[in-house]
């Protein structure tokens, strides 16, 4: 039976964008790692995801739907992937999900996605336009 949230051999959507492991300071008095820890690591990789498309600055605005499908563990490689889902003038909406591969096997679960909206913004935080891709 699959787990609400993820369908039966899914695969993680977009680019690996951060990758990092979870180590016992990072856990809540369940012994689970925080919430607030993985999604510190999603916004840290659609910033990064974000400003490589804005080239310069960017800021998160919000963060849309963040469903929390299973922990993380002690020991569990955190990878996160993004894919930019649209672009306005100025923001972007892009897709992160976190995948756990769990300590000491092979085995890869979904853990937690969201939606993530930034602003690109010039060096006074200023609004400025996305760039448009290159050949557009």
């Amino acid at each position: 039976m699959t787990e609400p949230g993820l369908q039966p051999d899914e695969e993680p959507r977009g680019d690996l964008t951060v990758r990092t492991i979870a180590m016992p300071a990072d856990t809540n008095a369940n012994g689970d790692i925080f919430g607030g820890w993985v999604m510190s690591r999603m916004d840290s990789a659609g910033g990064i995801a974000g400003v490589d498309r804005a080239q310069g600055r960017v800021v998160t605005i919000a963060v849309e739907a963040m469903t929390f499908i299973r922990p993380v563990k002690v020991g569990d490689v955190l990878s996160v992937y993004t894919q930019i889902e649209a672009i306005g003038r100025t923001s972007m909406k892009i897709h992160v999900e976190a995948w756990a591969r769990r300590f000491r096997t092979t085995l890869h679960e979904k853990v937690t996605d969201a939606t993530f909206t930034f602003v690109a913004i010039d060096e006074e935080g200023k609004p400025r336009p996305v760039p448009p891709l290159p050949g557009a």
